[in-house]
């Protein structure tokens, strides 16, 4: 089930599914603003984005949940981005309408934290959701030419994409200073096991994703390719923190028809090389038959591609990497 693409004079409606739109400055939410409505959208906000208590900043599960469920109700309502991520979407899964999303498909994005809602909303309904730029990712000045490209494309036309990499990419903390910016020159995706593959897209923040194992919100991974990427929380153990997720993805059941994985940049803060991630990789006999290929423009860095959960990709990895998908 795929959600009709985006036109000028259509609403978007931003909601807090996580943290609080309390943490983004105003002139983000400014710059952020202006951006979408240059696209032609009309912005709206959720009742309870503001909302946040003093421990977690944010607002009551169930006021969460009743923001999203309104948004997915709202006949006006075209599309739906989330504020930022965080720590704890999971808690408003038992509180979410899964007929009104079904009886109402429309387009999800948001990434990071965000990844629970889209495999479970794909999981209990079938709607493709999108792991994608969040509203505050919109209020970058600088750097954000790649990130709003990939994003017209996904949500403005019904074609395939081929994902080509970023010029430069850049892990700085630009909500604080968004004048002096340190971008990075971009090597690109490179490949650690050639082949072929043909299929679904499931995935997004490993750790997040893992955390649905087990629930009934948990998508079948069988015959899909994976899009697995993680952030730095755990700093410099970050190489033993992903290798362990990905190992307890690898022992579910479903996995052993996995056709394929990509893998998206790593922050600066973990530590990693090239080398790293090829030996890790490698050094998994349950990975042996399968493409993989690492480097790709989404996760914890900036800028990202917006790609569908549920959506189509095909990855051609050998001499040169070819990946196109369409959601």
């Amino acid at each position: 089930m795929i959600a009709n693409k985006l036109k000028p004079g259509d609403e978007v409606r931003i909601i807090a599914p996580s943290r609080s739109m309390v943490i983004i400055g105003e002139d983000s939410r400014r710059i952020a603003t202006e951006r979408l409505e240059k696209l032609g959208l009309k912005v709206t906000f959720g009742k309870y984005v503001e909302e946040a208590d003093s421990d977690y900043l944010l607002a009551d599960a169930k006021h969460r949940a009743e923001d999203l469920n309104d948004a997915f109700k709202d006949k006006n309502v075209k599309a739906i981005l989330t504020v930022i991520g965080g720590f704890n979407s999971n808690q408003i899964l038992d509180y979410i309408d899964y007929d009104a999303i079904k009886e109402n498909p429309k387009i999800f994005c948001g990434f990071s934290d965000i990844t629970v809602l889209s495999n479970a909303i794909y999981a209990k309904t079938g709607l493709v959701t999108y792991s994608g730029p969040h509203y505050s990712s919109f209020g970058m000045k600088k750097g954000f030419e790649y990130e709003l490209d990939y994003f017209t494309k996904m949500f403005f036309h019904d074609k395939e994409i081929e994902i080509e990499s970023s010029k430069e990419w850049s892990d700085d903390a630009w909500f604080i200073d968004q004048e002096n910016r340190d971008f990075i020159s971009n090597e690109g995706m490179f490949v650690i096991n050639e082949g072929t593959a043909d299929g679904e897209i499931v995935g997004g923040n490993l750790c997040t994703l893992n955390l649905l194992q087990g629930t009934e919100y948990m998508p079948n991974i069988e015959n899909k390719i994976l899009f697995l990427e993680d952030d730095r929380a755990v700093g410099e153990v970050y190489l033993m923190e992903f290798d362990r997720n990905l190992q307890s993805l690898i022992q579910t059941p479903e996995f052993k028809k996995v056709k394929g994985i990509v893998l998206g940049r790593e922050q600066k803060g973990c530590n990693m090389s090239k080398e790293k991630w090829i030996k890790m990789i490698k050094g998994k006999p349950e990975l042996s038959n399968i493409p993989v290929i690492a480097g790709a423009d989404f996760g914890h860095t900036t800028p990202i591609f917006t790609f569908p959960i549920g959506g189509h990709a095909r990855l051609e990895a050998g001499k040169e990497i070819k990946l196109y998908i369409k959601g």
